[in-house]
């Protein structure tokens, strides 16, 4: 069975299905599920995921993209949603430069990356990292942290150099892949999946977004992560029964689901 370790099924793209989707992912082999948040507006509707179905999992944390919309109250309302049962990582957080170029976004991105790095850090919950157009201050940032109290955390959608991803595997980081493994195009994606030492990868999704081939362009569920363990299994040498174990024990051990 396998453990989607990032999907958004609150999002708009499943209202018109998601309760029907969910109930089949047992019968489509998904153990688990962690709906991370993303937005300032939409902390609770991880929560209330959470709390219907069993099987989902929490994650709680304001994308870069929020981050001028956070004020202390969001912070406190982290803190609290951190401590409610099958809530187990502190995300997404981190920096997106790709949509904000000015100097003073990225410095309010990363004041807003530090504060949900500290809540991580206090409640001793690992994090989930969004980095897009941003590695060298991502790096630094994670590295300062990870040198004292911090409980470890995945590499959300890496799509950064085998150098970069060299760094945060020496950190104990988890990289997370996804529906872009399987691009023809992805040469970074593909190198870094065939250097990590599989004890540190993680399976995702970021559905309804990234879609693996065949599906590629179409709205992604947690059901094609089976495209996802073949296309690391290939990589690797390896059958996906062994990605799918590993990577599911991975996740077990990092988010202690």
């Amino acid at each position: 069975m396998i453990i989607d370790t990032h999907a958004h099924y609150d999002d708009e793209a499943f209202d018109a299905d998601r309760e029907a989707l969910l109930a089949s992912m047992h019968d489509g082999g998904i153990e688990k599920i962690v709906n991370v948040c993303a937005s300032v507006d939409g902390l609770h509707d991880t929560v209330d995921l959470m709390e219907k179905y069993p099987f989902i999992y929490g994650s709680v944390g304001v994308h870069p993209d929020d981050a001028d919309k956070m004020t202390q109250e969001t912070l406190d309302e982290i803190r609290r949603l951190s401590c409610m049962d099958k809530m187990v990582a502190i995300g997404e957080i981190g920096l997106d430069y790709y949509w904000h170029k000015g100097k003073e976004e990225h410095e309010i991105q990363q004041k807003m990356f530090r504060a949900q790095l500290d809540i991580a850090r206090e409640e001793k919950m690992p994090f989930m990292i969004h980095s897009r157009d941003a590695a060298e201050d991502t790096l630094n940032i994670i590295r300062e942290y990870m040198q004292g109290g911090m409980y470890g955390g995945i590499i959300h959608c890496f799509s950064y150099s085998r150098e970069i991803a060299a760094e945060y595997l020496k950190m104990g980081m988890y990289l997370g892949i996804g529906g872009v493994v399987t691009f023809q195009n992805a040469k970074k994606v593909k190198e870094t999946v065939q250097y990590a030492p599989l004890s540190q990868l993680v399976l995702e999704t970021d559905s309804p977004y990234l879609a693996p081939k065949p599906n590629r362009g179409k709205r992604n569920s947690s059901l094609n992560l089976p495209y996802v363990a073949q296309a690391i299994a290939e990589l690797k040498g390896i059958t996906a029964e062994e990605v799918i174990e590993v990577t599911r024990q991975n996740a077990e051990r990092l988010l202690g689901l």
